[in-house]
């Protein structure tokens, strides 16, 4: 009784010493989540979804230090109990960007023991860029090519099939179930919050097609008060220097919009962004058109304050024209046969689409501060050839990720975690199938002092139309051995040591795996003389990537910093997919010579993807990236050069033979150097921006290209007409430049002109591949 009193004559005293607080970011005003708060009397507390914390206190004054990944730490003394809001400074304005990408958690980019680089979302706003394959051309070490993206010469060109580059949206892998390709139109980077791009095998984190690389880009996450965003823009092409090339009478044109909305309220938020582009195209033929609806709903439970529910959605709609092979060098820009559809001889296809994900997710942290994610998607692709309906397909794809990661002491994190996926192909172009793939992951991650390590294992299972075998891993060399396991081990280490405070220095090696695609394996069709044959006994290829590093900061005065970057890298591939000619009779068929028969060997020649390459890429990359403002003027850089030897490991003298230049060893579709330069200053409300890409001469490509197809009557068919004489005349490869301008209105409002392509440079990113001569873009943004 005695004590109930007690508790009730001085329960409003200890009311009265409860302490509460929400931390905000200073700058942006938005909540602040897993700041670590110590408070002098030995209390610990970390701020919830809502930046929100309490904790009862005695005895005052006391003192709480407040800190949290890039913001500086903040001490602070409380004379009495209350209700406060504190306000943390980042501790170096954009010199220490946060990544997620190479350890699927919040990185220093210094502290990455991987190459890596960050696309800020000015540079392809202000560039006038409409897909994220135009964005991801822009960093150094990276290039584009119709669709296919390699990094450090890690690809070649390989009909849009496969890829070994990984492209992540918000920490999922976005690749089709039927090619293995991602769909870079679809991607909704007027959302993104930055581009990553990590350089190297990263199969252990995030699975098969990672072998070369990944691109990342993560959602812009909604503040409380509210974000509008909004591009407009116009442009046209202007004519190419080679009269020939021009078909229209009419210069085309191209429009393009988007826009977007994003807050948090209390208990819910969202963000959603439309997109919009249309253009009648610089080739014959190739118009497009598409419309996307895309953005997240976010549920934070009032009950559970330490979880955080979403889904995400994206839905596209587009039309597009396409041709791969060119009438001749002569018109460039028309496709073999003619642009027009109801020609048979013409090779331009029309496909139209429909695209949709949809991506739930839960986050959550429990009562020790372990962080559970669960990331699922639904994929569905549909894509129809109005032209050859024979070619028209649809995937779903089914993906799941459960994710545990754990802080011990300071310094050391473990992530582990479970991956599903599930793809399903109703394809005329393939015929139907579908593939499974499971996967358990770990990495663990520990600081020693200056000193910072990473190890890493995935354990890989995978079958195709309930075939299994892809996924064995043999203990022996002889793979016929019954000495083997049916998860394929993939391994990765890595180790960044601080040497100064300014320099760090690293080095890491990673394995990686890539199952062959629907498309690689069983696609069987035909555009114009180009054959192309499925091959069912396609092999996985596997390779491993190693480097060593060193990123430099610099400083000009207190408001400018860069990283200078230089790394020496090696890559090794083994039983590489590649779409390699031959003649390719199918079992039990006996081929004739005579034109006249329905089995005359002509038929039989062409291209089929086969396990032809050892490989084995040797090089060095520097790069330079700063922000900031040198006096008055706001300096921002992307700066990079690669130089590459990529060089087949095969001895095979009919394979070599298959080489435009079989006196050299370098792989087809590459080439040794390749630089890129991206530069803007700001002063006041004017700003004026360039850039550069440079790649040098494409050494190999395959014969038949150049030399065409003989035939048993002596004749030749030429796949591309005219393309050894065109390479003939372009032996130097290609350098493009690009400028824009623009000024600001009041903070909201940026007015911006844009011309590419300022030399009305010809150049090509693939045989037979001319692209667009000079244009000019007008462009509104706006930003609330």
């Amino acid at each position: 009784m005695k004590t109930t009193l007690f508790i009730l004559l001085f329960f409003p005293f200890i009311t009265f010493s409860q302490l509460s607080g929400k931390i905000i970011d200073a700058s942006s005003k938005e909540s602040l989540y897993g700041v670590k708060i110590i408070a002098s009397s030995g209390q610990k507390k970390i701020s919830d979804f809502d930046g929100l914390f309490s904790m009862k206190i005695s005895n005052y004054p006391v003192t709480l230090i407040l800190s949290a990944q890039t913001y500086l730490t903040d001490t602070i003394v409380i004379e009495k109990a209350g209700d406060y809001t504190f306000k943390m400074v980042e501790a170096i304005q954009e010199i220490r960007p946060v990544v997620v990408t190479a350890g699927r958690r919040d990185q220093n980019i210094e502290d990455v023991s991987i190459s890596m680089e960050i696309i800020k979302p000015e540079l392809f706003e202000n560039k006038g860029l409409v897909t994220l394959e135009q964005a991801v051309d822009q960093s150094p070490g990276v290039y584009a090519m119709e669709g296919q993206v390699s990094i450090r010469g890690g690809s070649g060109f390989a009909y849009g099939a496969g890829s070994r580059v990984l492209l992540l949206w918000n920490g999922i892998p976005l690749v089709s179930g039927d090619a293995g390709d991602a769909k870079w139109n679809t991607i909704p980077i007027e959302q993104a919050s930055q581009i990553e791009i990590i350089k190297g095998a990263s199969s252990v984190l995030y699975g098969s097609g990672a072998l070369n690389g990944i691109i990342s880009l993560t959602e812009r996450e909604p503040g409380t008060k509210g974000e509008f965003r909004a591009k407009m823009q116009v442009g046209i092409y202007d004519n190419p220097k080679r009269s020939t090339l021009k078909w229209w009478s009419k210069n085309p044109v191209f429009y393009g919009g988007d826009a977007y909305y994003g807050k948090m309220l209390k208990k819910f938020g969202y963000t959603i962004s439309i997109n919009g582009f249309k253009t009648d195209g610089f080739k014959e033929g190739q118009p497009e058109e598409r419309g996307r609806l895309s953005g997240t709903l976010f549920f934070r439970p009032q009950k559970y304050k330490r979880m955080k529910i979403g889904v995400g959605y994206n839905v596209q709609l587009q039309k597009t024209g396409n041709f791969l092979i060119w009438q001749n060098d002569t018109f460039a820009y028309t496709p073999s046969g003619g642009a027009d559809i109801n020609d048979p001889a013409s090779t331009l296809t029309i496909n139209q689409g429909t695209s949709v994900s949809l991506d739930p997710y839960i986050k959550m942290y429990d009562k020790k501060n372990n962080l559970h994610t669960l990331k699922t998607r639904i994929y569905y692709l549909d894509r129809e050839n109005i032209t050859n309906a024979s070619q028209s397909n649809s995937s779903t794809l089914l993906y799941g990720d459960y994710q545990f990661q754990k802080k011990f002491s300071p310094g050391t994190v473990l992530t582990t975690g479970l991956t599903g996926i599930r793809s399903d192909v109703r394809a005329n172009l393939y015929g139907d199938h579908f593939s499974m793939n499971a996967a358990l992951y770990a990495q663990i991650e520990k600081r020693f002092g200056k000193l910072d390590l990473t190890g890493g294992i995935r354990l890989e299972y995978f079958e195709q139309d309930n075939q299994t075998g892809d996924s064995d891993y043999y203990f022996r060399k002889d793979t016929t051995s019954n000495f083997k396991m049916p998860v394929y081990p993939i391994f990765r280490a890595g180790a960044h040591y601080q040497l100064f405070k300014f320099t760090h220095l690293r080095a890491s090696f990673g394995q990686g795996i890539r199952y062959p695609s629907v498309a690689e394996r069983y696609i069987h069709t035909s555009v114009g003389a180009l054959n192309i044959f499925p091959n069912s006994n396609l092999k996985p290829e596997t390779g491993w990537a190693a480097e060593i590093g060193i990123k430099q900061v610099v400083k000009i005065g207190k408001n400018w910093k860069g990283l200078i970057d230089v790394a020496g890298f090696i890559n090794e591939y083994d039983n590489m997919m590649e779409f390699t000619f031959g003649v390719y009779v199918p079992d039990g068929v006996q081929a004739s010579l005579d034109p006249n028969s329905p089995f005359y060997i002509a038929n039989y020649i062409g291209f089929q993807a086969q396990n032809a390459e050892k490989a084995r890429i040797t090089g060095v990359e520097f790069s330079f990236n700063s922000q900031g403002k040198i006096g008055e003027v706001e300096l921002t850089s992307l700066i990079g050069y690669t130089y590459m030897k990529p060089i087949s490991l095969n001895t095979n003298p009919t394979y070599l033979n298959t080489f435009s230049d079989s006196g050299t060893t370098t792989l087809k579709y590459r080439f040794n150097h390749l630089a890129k330069a991206d530069v803007e200053a700001k002063w006041k409300s004017f700003s004026i921006g360039a850039s550069a890409r440079y790649n040098s001469y494409m050494t190999n490509i395959d014969r038949v290209f150049e030399d065409g197809v003989p035939l048993a009557d002596g004749s030749t068919v030429h796949i591309l007409p005219g393309l050894k004489e065109y390479r003939e005349k372009d032996s130097k490869g290609a350098l493009v430049f690009d400028a824009r301008a623009g000024y600001d209105i009041k903070d909201h409002y940026r007015i911006g002109f844009i011309v590419n392509n300022v030399l009305n440079t010809e150049y090509v990113t693939r045989p037979g591949d001319v692209r667009g001569p000079r244009s000019f873009v007008l462009q509104l943004q706006i930003k609330f």
